[in-house]
């Protein structure tokens, strides 16, 4: 079986975000998906952005076009959320983002009307009615097919920084859920999601898809859901292993370290030199403990098994890179990451606004709106509660 990985140019970059509709009042989400994209099919026909349907109609994924830089992807993805609340703001429907929303249950929800949802549905049952998660996939640009499974490798050691960072679903159908990602375990459940199996060369990953094919698993290789995964369609890398951001300028930060990640790992290749990895079994507890604890968790970071505080490991992996994301034109997203270990992710903003608000989780859905829209911060909400 031979899969063709696309031409792309190195290290371009393109954004997915997963974006939830509420309504304005009480926050609850709304399945008005259908008849907003109906509304802005003809505007964004001509556009480097996409505006299209997930699973639930209470959902809207947009899309950058590819990007030579972070900020290029990030302005396409600005562009298509304007475009959507011309038609969200009259209709009083409000956008936000985060793993989960803190209170809805999935029985109040719809499914998007298309063949493969509906099949989707039908084969997971019970944990697929709960994909009730949203998330970011980034997808980074390769320019040769035999870097790709040495760079996911490399690559998979830092998933449980990138969910750290990302972690914003501490609630889940209305329970305080003890982690800082509830969406990271949930979403493991389908099949084919969760963790890549550790193959080493892209003829491996042909034999995996073939014998999946074969064996009526998936149809192609759009239904592998991996956390990290080959895009042989755009000829990328896409890292799918970050809960929904909240804010813009976070998932602008996250974007960035991503870049700068498989750019610094595609220059060690160029060299001749081995890429750093992690046992697999590892990089599956590395995964839980980012999903539990976010960013006050400690991490494996090698393989002879020593263990640094992620933050901590965060901010020395930001400081020696900084010179490559200035190369890359994103210095200033790539900032943004220690914003976010100085601030705290959206899962610990979230929790202390329930705190605020004895544990009231509207106040936290209208929380996630403000920041969304770029309003007040965490201080200014708790300060006012």
């Amino acid at each position: 079986m031979t899969v063709t990985f696309a031409t792309s140019a190195r290290s371009t970059v393109g954004i997915e975000w997963e974006i939830m509709l509420a309504d304005r009042t009480t926050g609850d989400l709304v399945p008005e998906a259908p008849a907003i994209l109906d509304q802005i099919e003809e505007q964004t026909r001509h556009e480097r952005h996409t505006v299209t349907g997930e699973l639930l109609t209470n959902t809207i994924e947009v899309t950058s076009g590819v990007g030579d830089t972070v900020a290029a992807a990030v302005d396409d993805i600005a562009d298509a959320i304007a475009l959507v609340r011309t038609v969200t703001d009259p209709r009083d429907i409000e956008l936000l983002c985060a793993g989960s929303h803190p209170f809805a249950r999935w029985y109040d929800q719809q499914v998007t009307d298309k063949t493969r949802y509906h099949k989707l549905i039908e084969r997971t049952q019970w944990w697929g009615r709960n994909m009730m998660i949203w998330g970011i996939h980034v997808h980074v640009g390769v320019e040769d097919v035999a870097k790709v499974f040495p760079m996911i490798n490399a690559l998979s050691a830092y998933l449980p920084h990138l969910q750290a960072l990302s972690a914003s679903s501490p609630f889940w159908a209305g329970d305080r859920t003890g982690y800082a990602s509830n969406r990271a375990l949930v979403f493991q459940q389908l099949p084919t999601a969760g963790l890549p199996w550790p193959l080493e060369s892209w003829a491996e990953y042909e034999a995996y898809l073939a014998d999946m094919e074969r064996t009526g698993v998936m149809a192609d290789s759009t239904e592998v859901r991996w956390d990290i995964r080959p895009a042989p369609r755009w000829g990328t890398i896409e890292i799918r292993a970050c809960d929904g951001m909240s804010t813009l300028p976070e998932l602008a930060a996250v974007a960035a370290l991503v870049q700068v990640l498989a750019e610094h790992f595609s220059r060690m290749l160029d060299e001749g030199r081995p890429l750093p990895t992690i046992q697999p079994w590892f990089v599956r507890e590395n995964k839980w403990r980012a999903a539990r604890y976010g960013l006050d968790a400690d991490v494996i970071v090698d393989r002879a098994g020593r263990q640094r505080p992620v933050a901590d490991h965060l901010r020395e992996v930001t400081e020696a890179l900084a010179p490559l994301a200035a190369e890359l034109h994103c210095a200033k997203e790539f900032a943004g990451v220690t914003q976010i270990l100085d601030q705290g992710a959206s899962y610990a903003r979230q929790t202390r606004v329930a705190d605020a608000a004895d544990g009231d989780l509207r106040e936290v859905v209208h929380h996630l709106i403000r920041e969304f829209r770029g309003g007040p911060t965490l201080r200014e909400v708790v300060s006012v509660g």
